[in-house]
């Protein structure tokens, strides 16, 4: 208790300077009940004069409602007096001039002075706070999420209609518990710490990124949800205002996608693998009438054809293994297309070697198929008619990625090279023939470099002009 003596005029003095050059509202009153003297923020608060609350009993400043209780409460505190907030955890107000009730907070100071107790009451208007309190509680009320506000120890202060519907609680069983009971069970032992870590860098972002979260409802029931942290900075503290989403039917929607895209994935491999066995039987078919027919012309063609149906059978073979049918790795082609020719053309490695440098590239089977059909036609064309008498040499076959959204592939031979005088896409083979429609249907440009080394070079975009 604070104790002033009458006689000494500079404690006095030093006291009511004090009083005056506080920002807050100050009074003093007697035992009785009575104003002894008031500042000027008293005056502005209460819109009196000062002259004309002094020797008026504090009543004069309580509103109508609450005035009766006031001398029994006043009383109350004279008997034991103590510094503390007067009304605590109660709405207090107080009244203008004009009859107008003002939001305030209070704290009550026991002074002893000549050996009289008075009290001195520190008033705060406090109507700018419930104000904005009041705007953030519309706020979050119509929020279209549900909206939980929970101070450093997790004890949640605020909630809006959507949680209620949201846990299956009322507002009045979450405000005040802990936010631990809207976590699951299994959950529940780290959340504190977890709670903790994040006040120490409170920052705006999703709780638990990258991880799926779970609330409990009032029933037990687990549910997962997405929620969003916002720290709010206030005068009791940092507070955190989640936003919390139900994603039930998100999830559900997502694994009904999930079982959707895996009945595709069984539906495209078993077409991949029925499609590749449909070739295979012509592939069959062709060898059978191979045999069964003579002179060497036809027997070729037969095999021409037979390689393509291969070339064809081989891209749905991949794509059948592959864990993506809508793409294809063309490296893994292009070395199936390779083997396959060298082992039907019947070449002696030791005399026509093959270097194979490719790039890992996907391409969509609309792009693998006409593309595998093109270094088909083109190292059967070395095969066939790049070292004859048994001639040695080198195939290279070049596969890279450019960056203009383009793929280049390089066929290249150190054979006797192609004639001067020879018109090579308007000769009458039907291989070359091919690969010029396969390039015009890809969009593509082919450049042919005639000996020294034979090159066919392709410049081929990744999609069809146009395509989407």
């Amino acid at each position: 208790m604070y104790s002033v003596s009458v006689s000494d005029d500079y404690s006095e003095k030093l006291m009511r300077l004090a009083v005056e050059a506080s920002p807050n509202g100050m009074v003093l009153v007697d035992v009785t009940g009575n104003i002894i003297l008031a500042n000027a923020s008293a005056e502005a608060l209460f819109g009196f004069n000062r002259n004309e609350l002094i020797g008026q009993p504090i009543e004069v400043l309580v509103p109508e409602r609450f005035s009766g209780q006031h001398p029994e409460l006043r009383g109350n505190y004279y008997g034991n007096p103590e510094t503390r907030a007067m009304g605590h955890g109660r709405d207090l107000y107080g009244q203008h001039r004009n009859g107008n009730e003002i939001p305030v907070e209070i704290g009550l100071n026991p002074i002893n002075i000549g050996g009289q107790t008075y009290v001195l009451a520190a008033i705060v208007d406090i109507t700018e706070r419930q104000r904005a309190q009041e705007m953030m509680r519309l706020a979050v009320e119509a929020a279209p999420n549900g909206m939980i506000l929970t101070d450093a120890e997790g004890r949640i202060a605020l909630v809006n209609s959507l949680v209620e519907t949201l846990f299956g609680y009322r507002r009045d069983e979450l405000v005040g518990c802990n936010i631990d009971m809207l976590v699951p069970q299994h959950f529940r032992a780290h959340h504190p710490e977890l709670r903790k870590s994040y006040f120490k860098k409170p920052v705006s972002r999703a709780m638990g990124k990258g991880r799926d979260l779970f609330a409990l409802h009032k029933r037990g029931r687990e549910f997962p949800v997405e929620i969003g942290l916002n720290p709010l900075h206030t005068e009791q503290g940092t507070m955190i205002l989640a936003s919390v989403v139900d994603i039930t039917e998100r999830k559900q929607n997502e694994e009904k996608l999930k079982a959707n895209l895996k009945e595709k994935e069984v539906l495209l491999s078993e077409i991949h693998h029925r499609v590749k066995n449909n070739l295979q039987i012509i592939d069959s078919l062709i060898g059978i009438q191979s045999d069964r027919i003579s002179g060497s012309t036809a027997v070729t063609a037969l095999k021409d054809s037979q390689n393509r149906v291969r070339s064809i059978a081989k891209i749905h073979q991949i794509l059948y293994e592959s864990q993506d049918f809508s793409e294809v790795d063309f490296s893994s082609v292009l070395t199936s297309l390779v083997d396959n020719l060298t082992q039907s053309y019947g070449i002696d490695a030791s005399k026509i070697s093959i270097k194979l440098d490719a790039t890992d590239i996907l391409l969509p089977i609309d792009r693998g198929i006409p593309l595998g059909l093109i270094v088909n036609e083109l190292v059967t064309n070395v095969f066939k008619h790049g070292f004859p008498d048994n001639k040695r040499g080198e195939i290279k076959i070049v596969l890279r990625e450019l960056e203009n959204n383009k793929i280049s592939l390089e066929v290249e031979d150190n054979g006797i090279g192609i004639p001067e005088d020879s018109s090579i896409l308007e000769c009458d083979s039907l291989g070359l023939h091919l690969v010029e429609t396969l390039v015009e249907q890809l969009d593509g440009e082919i450049d042919i470099h005639r000996r020294n080394p034979t090159r066919f070079t392709l410049l081929i975009p990744y999609k069809v002009s146009g395509a989407t």
